[in-house]
């Protein structure tokens, strides 16, 4: 018997060297040139694995896995390939390794390369990729690295622009990896818009388009004539992340939207934070010079005039436009005067009691119907000391937040 048990230990200590982390396994490359393929700084890995691994973002079986999925960098034509030093052999080792390819080809569309040479014929007819759909926007960036200003486009596009549809079955494959809880969307309802930012770039003398990242926004419809689009998926690809992009496409998607008679108000679907944070960005900057926000008002707390003139002028809904109005307010607001700064957490703190207050008349409507036991149970989970702790340390939370946006629209 312990000798089992000590084989069993060898046996699992062996096995455990067949792991390996799939967010490290999976190697993302976005390829302009053949050299691309041997560089490592062009590598970039998934932040998440969970939706096609598992929770707990392992692949078994194998030691030394790679799991290469590069994409040129335009019309994102792919080469799928796996690569590993050993694998568990059923024969000896009684065990089977993870089927990872078939996992990989769940999410890939089918039509992908499997070796290095047609995938570098298919880089040399790049030059003919042209972006989709009707051009938004342009502008530029200046690039540090490469000393010199950068032009990129912002394109809608449908599913009725040749190529598009493939285009995006592989595009999308990304969400898997960036958003946590990321879904593909049904591309045959046509409420869907599409967003796509592609970078300008130069190779032997022709000019050539790469993907930068991309936006998906439905249109709900509003009784009885109107519309209200949904930011459902956005995301700028990690290597051109932290440019400056993400706020691009919000203020195109918005301005676009903002033409529109038809369009009620902009919402989003399930937002994270990085969202809320650049949307609140985006939305002060729109909002900064109408006047229903100068300084004079903002002191006079918030008013039924900044909601519409915020909804009627730029399509911004009644909840994004309190928090457009504290990160205004807080601008116009010496906090280092008492007066001002009290005068400010108390209208902030007013908003953020709301949902405490909806609970403590939920209580009450209890009192009215539990018995008494019940209802201490009920009592302890609201108590007012914590209520307040709570209370500060989400406007504390807040406040912090508001000064990142001001101080990068100080910079814009």
């Amino acid at each position: 018997k312990t000798f089992f048990l000590s084989g069993l230990t060898a046996m699992e200590k062996k096995l455990a060297e067949y792991k390996c982390n799939t967010n490290e396994a999976i190697q993302l490359k976005l390829v302009r040139f053949p050299e691309d393929l041997e560089d490592e700084n062009t590598t970039f890995n998934p932040e998440y694995s969970h939706q096609v691994f598992g929770d707990d973002e392992v692949a078994f079986g194998y030691k030394g896995l790679k799991i290469l999925l590069y994409y040129i960098a335009g019309n994102l034509s792919t080469l799928f390939r796996i690569e590993y030093a050993s694998k568990v052999n059923e024969k000896f080792d009684c065990v089977e390794a993870d089927d990872v390819e078939s996992k990989i080809r769940e999410i890939i569309p089918p039509g992908f390369c499997t070796n290095t040479d047609d995938f570098v014929s298919l880089l040399e007819k790049e030059v003919n990729f042209k972006p989709f759909g009707m051009l938004l926007h342009t502008y530029s960036i200046h690039n540090e690295e490469a000393g010199e200003d950068i032009t990129y486009h912002i394109y809608k596009a449908d599913m009725t622009c040749p190529g598009f549809r493939e285009y995006h079955e592989r595009l999308q494959t990304f969400l898997m990896w960036f958003i946590e809880t990321a879904s593909f969307i049904d591309v045959d309802d046509e409420r869907w818009n599409y967003f796509l930012v592609f970078e300008k770039y130069n190779k032997d003398g022709a000019t050539l388009f790469a993907t930068v990242g991309y936006m998906t926004v439905y249109n709900y419809y509003v009784y009885p004539d109107k519309t209200r689009p949904r930011v459902s998926q956005m995301l700028i690809l990690p290597p051109f992340q932290g440019e400056g992009h993400g706020a691009q496409l919000l203020e195109t998607v918005h301005r676009y939207y903002m033409s529109s008679p038809t369009v009620l108000d902009i919402t989003a679907e399930d937002p994270s934070e990085n969202y809320v944070k650049l949307r609140d960005f985006v939305l002060v900057k729109l909002c900064q010079d109408l006047l229903c926000f100068s300084p004079v008002k903002l002191m006079q707390g918030f008013s039924q005039e900044m909601v519409t003139e915020a909804q009627q002028k730029l399509k911004i809904n009644k909840q994004h436009t309190r928090r457009v109005y504290e990160i205004l307010r807080l601008r116009a607001t010496n906090m280092s005067d008492a007066e001002q700064s009290r005068s400010y957490r108390l209208d902030v703190k007013r908003r953020l009691i709301g949902p405490y207050k909806k609970k403590q008349r939920e209580l009450a409507k209890m009192r009215r119907c539990l018995r008494p036991e019940e209802m201490t149970n009920q009592l302890n989970q609201i108590d007012l000391n914590l209520q307040r702790e709570q209370l500060e340390e989400s406007f504390q939370q807040l406040v912090s937040d508001y000064r990142r946006v001001l101080e990068r629209l100080a910079q814009a």
